[in-house]
């Protein structure tokens, strides 16, 4: 394994499974060093750790909510100390995705949502963006979504809070370029992970068949994305929207 350059440090929120554990494992074989966060899934995150340690990546798994002030500052001092200071932060964490309709969601509910795609984001930026500052270099990636574009019924919560979260991506773009931090979101279809494990058959079947490339994504689809615009070769793209949907938004 090529020796891992001190400044490529990642944290990655909600890294215990699903596209954030791709995430991790496909930033740890780009030799970065990676800080798998977790909030409940301890067990699962602590096996990723231990799995990519086992192939030589420099790996720890912190826990903490990523939308409590306290629990954002002790996390980043836990990870600076153990890792070294994060020049690359990506926004994977989500919570449940209930579906109701418009007459049936509440404020409480988009407050649920804004919790975790804006005040989240806002509090890890506080937290993480004076040191990316001072070393003149860093990147933010958002992992959004592409009902951005191509909202769905039933999600009216989910829609407005990736909308602010990609509100919030370009505003941020244009205010860091001048000090070398990238701020871009990727923005997948759905792409089935272990939270989707009850979608029948014919769910996943009638899904891959309205999406142009004619199959559903793949996890690894959406961490090639994050890695290419969390790497030093795209220091030249920001305030971007890359959609992984197979065209679905054509």
């Amino acid at each position: 394994m090529n020796e891992i350059r001190p400044d490529r440090v990642a944290l990655v929120t909600g890294a215990s499974r699903g596209l954030g554990a791709t995430i991790a494992r496909r930033l740890s074989h780009d030799d970065v060093r990676v800080a798998i966060n977790y909030h409940r899934g301890a067990e699962r995150a602590e096996r990723l750790a231990d799995e990519l340690r086992a192939q030589g990546a420099t790996v720890e798994a912190f826990g903490g909510d990523v939308t409590d002030p306290d629990q954002v500052r002790d996390l980043v001092q836990a990870v600076t100390r153990r890792l070294g200071e994060v020049d690359t932060l990506v926004l994977n964490a989500t919570g449940p995705q209930p579906e109701r309709g418009f007459e049936e969601t509440t404020w409480e509910d988009h407050l649920a949502h804004l919790a975790f795609f804006v005040k989240s984001p806002v509090l890890l930026g506080h937290a993480l963006v004076d040191s990316m500052k001072r070393r003149g270099y860093g990147r933010i990636v958002h992992v959004g979504s592409d009902v951005t574009a191509r909202p769905v019924p039933d999600q009216t919560a989910y829609v407005a809070a990736k909308s602010a979260q990609l509100g919030l991506s370009r505003a941020w773009a244009l205010e860091l370029a001048p000090f070398g931090i990238t701020v871009n979101t990727v923005a997948p279809g759905w792409i089935p992970v272990e939270r989707h494990a009850d979608a029948t058959p014919a769910a996943l079947e009638a899904y891959a068949a309205s999406v142009p490339a004619g199959r559903l994504g793949d996890p690894l689809d959406v961490a090639g994305a994050v890695c290419f615009l969390a790497s030093p070769a795209a220091g030249f793209i920001t305030g971007q929207v890359l959609h992984v949907n197979g065209g679905s938004t054509l």
